[in-house]
C-alpha cells in the first residue's frame, strides 16, 4: 500500500487500478480529488486535502486530474470541480462537490466511521 498520511497522484490507469485494488482489499475508505490544473478552487483547496491525508491515514487519498485520466472522470460521472469520491470496496458511496473544507472534512468522518 502507498504511503499514509498522503495524497497520491494517479497519473496513469495502471496506477489508480492499482491503488483502487489495495484499498479495496484493505477495505480502506478511497477519497478521490477530482481535480484540473487550470482549475483555481482546485488549487485552493489541495492543501487542505493534503491536511486531511495526514489528519486521516487509515484513509486512502488519491487524487486524479480530469484530463489526464478522462475514463476514470467518465466512470464517477465528474461534471465540476474539484468533486470528491467517496469509495469503499470498489463502491461509489458518497460525493462532494466543491472546495468547502467542512463539508469534505464531515463526509470524510462519516464514512470512516462506517
Amino acid at each position: 500500500m502507498a504511503e499514509e498520511g498522503a495524497v497520491i497522484g494517479c497519473h496513469t490507469m495502471d496506477e489508480y487500478n492499482h491503488q483502487m485494488q489495495q484499498a479495496k482489499e484493505a477495505k480502506k475508505l478511497v477519497v478521490i480529488d477530482f481535480t484540473a490544473s487550470w482549475c483555481g478552487p482546485c488549487r485552493v483547496i489541495a492543501p487542505v486535502f493534503a491536511e486531511f491525508a495526514k489528519k486521516y491515514p487509515h484513509v486512502v487519498f488519491l487524487k486524479v486530474d480530469v484530463d489526464e485520466l478522462k475514463t476514470v472522470a467518465q466512470k464517477w460521472q465528474i461534471e465540476a470541480m474539484p468533486t470528491f469520491v467517496f469509495v469503499k470496496e470498489g463502491n461509489g458511496i458518497d460525493k462532494f462537490v466543491g472546495a468547502k473544507k467542512d463539508g469534505i472534512q464531515k463526509k470524510i468522518e462519516l464514512h470512516a466511521a462506517c
